[in-house]
């Protein structure tokens, strides 16, 4: 007598590999059921099965929901039991979700960071006047010290109101300006960082020997 060897090219896919193909058979079989009751009732012994198998998650939120989608998707959404829970869509489950917002970067301009261009397309949008002007020197001023952080040595304010212009596109344009960015030593100070040291003569204290 000889057994007829399946091959694995000849098996289904796995729709969800972590239970392994025998719950998959399991859940194949409870699809050609044709008993309402008798389906439902292994539907639930499949559901038993597959939290057992997950015996950590038990606490998890909406745990039984979860197994209950994940019968569904596993029978391809043909099994039709009374679930406790609404049965998953497959248009739901293979809907794309929007495109992320992604900060568009400047890589010449990194060392501004994006909250800098997020402050100067919201400076564009106000009309021209006092308080556009004032906002304006302020993102210019923040620019001037991010770009001393970046770069210790002094810039001159021509430099920033050049890349200010360019991140703007033009819109704000500082270079024909009477104002003044703030000193850099003014905007660098209190950038000194506090070095603890252990010498005794700095603390007044004596070192002891050690014998």
């Amino acid at each position: 007598m000889t057994n007829a060897l399946e091959y694995n090219s000849e098996r289904s896919t796995l729709i969800i590999p972590e239970y392994g193909r025998h719950l998959q058979k399991m859940v194949e079989h409870a699809v050609s059921i044709e008993d309402d009751e008798e389906r439902n009732r292994v539907a639930k012994s499949i559901i038993a099965v597959m939290g057992n198998m997950n015996p950590h998650l038990r606490d998890v939120p909406d745990f039984q929901h979860k197994l209950w989608d994940q019968l569904f998707i596993i029978s391809d959404f043909k099994l039709d039991v009374d679930s406790p829970f609404p049965k998953p869509s497959r248009e739901k489950l293979e809907e794309h979700p929007d495109p992320l917002d992604y900060p568009q970067n400047h890589p010449k301009y990194r060392f501004y960071g994006n909250n800098i261009k997020r402050m100067i397309d919201e400076a564009k949008k106000y009309d021209d006047g006092e308080f556009k002007d004032a906002l304006v020197l302020a993102i210019a001023n923040h620019m001037k010290k991010s770009f001393l952080n970046w770069n210790r040595d002094a810039v001159d304010d021509h430099v920033i109101f050049e890349h200010l212009k360019e991140l703007s596109e033009g819109a704000l344009n500082l270079k024909n300006s009477d104002e003044d960015l703030s000193d850099s030593s003014n905007l660098m100070r209190g950038k000194k960082k506090y070095t603890k040291t252990n010498n005794p003569k700095r603390t007044g204290r004596k070192s002891r020997k050690r014998y």
